[in-house]
């Protein structure tokens, strides 16, 4: 394994993570739009996260 496929294996799994822990808290449905919704903004280079908020990337 590389060390690039060793780093994406990396987020892979802290994406698991993070999914599991918002499906817990949320369910599946919150999860799939949060994600699609994340996917969407990369796609159309839009800045992830709340205008104003001290958030990564708001």
């Amino acid at each position: 394994m590389t060390e690039e496929d060793a780093s994406k294996d990396a987020f892979f799994k802290r994406l698991g993570l993070l999914a599991q822990e918002m499906i817990d808290a949320h369910g599946k449905d919150f999860t799939m739009g949060t994600l699609i919704l994340a996917a969407r903004f990369i796609a159309d280079d839009k800045p992830i996260g709340r205008p104003g908020s001290a958030e990564p990337n708001a």
